[in-house]
């Protein structure tokens, strides 16, 4: 109880530091393209329920969906690859040739492919985290010492064993970092493809505003995507803390 106050005391004092910084930066431009936070504010507050829910459940979806295919397949894969020197003297080269192609340039091949319905933008997001999850998963995979292996070898347990006592626990950690950090990259992505191809979600209602002018609509659009960010963020680290609980030893 006394770590989530102290958690919503430092999200209160950012919020404060930020308005404060977003009122002061708003009078020095003194642009009606940079409105102050109150004009914001007011309308996401007058907006949410006619017309930011709607769009931030549709972006909500696509993001939640994205990362849930990108983890269930790019996480057993990185821990098997990581695990075998064979499989991995043949997976690494094709991490290492495609993990830095950035893959928003697909996004028109998957807009042939697909349409401009949901299913681009979901496979967009899908391929970012994957490849994400996938070099962390190898990677951890990869830096758990031999002597935990062997220790729990010499037990008698078999390769199955070892695989769900030793290396999926102790890759979970990194696992759920990066989970965090690619939620983050899904978002920017999400604004991206939403801004490209279809009149739903959080990215197309923050252009729509721009090219209407009404720049304190959009700023609350802004704010809603914000919001479905550390939302995610907040969820990832109680989910972390429940299936990791032996990282909180001590904490």
């Amino acid at each position: 109880m006394n770590a989530w106050l102290r958690r919503l005391g430092g999200y209160a004092a950012a919020t404060l530091i930020l308005l404060v910084g977003w009122e002061l930066l708003s009078l020095a431009v003194g642009s009606q393209a940079l409105p102050g936070p109150v004009p914001a504010l007011t309308d996401f507050a007058r907006l949410f329920f006619s017309d930011l829910l709607p769009h931030t459940g549709i972006s909500a979806w696509r993001v939640v969906a994205s990362m849930v295919i990108g983890a269930a397949l790019a996480t057993p894969l990185g821990l098997v690859v990581g695990r075998s020197p064979r499989i991995d003297a043949v997976f690494a080269p094709l991490i290492f040739l495609t993990y830095p192609v950035p893959k928003v340039v697909f996004l028109p091949v998957l807009l042939v492919l697909l349409g401009i319905g949901n299913l681009p933008k979901i496979a967009l997001i899908t391929l970012i985290v994957f490849f994400q999850i996938l070099v962390t998963a190898r990677d951890a995979s990869r830096g758990i010492p031999t002597s935990a292996v062997l220790s729990v070898r010499s037990l008698g347990a078999t390769r199955w064993q070892v695989f769900r006592h030793v290396v999926v626990p102790a890759a979970l950690p990194d696992i759920f970092t990066a989970l965090r950090i690619s939620t983050g990259t899904a978002i920017a992505v999400l604004f991206f493809s939403e801004t490209v191809a279809g009149s739903e979600g959080l990215g197309y209602y923050i252009i729509d505003a721009w090219s209407r002018i009404a720049y304190s609509e959009m700023f609350a659009g802004i704010i809603a995507m914000a919001l479905l960010g550390v939302v995610l963020y907040e969820l990832l680290e109680v989910a972390e803390g429940r299936v990791c609980r032996w990282t909180r030893v001590g904490r």
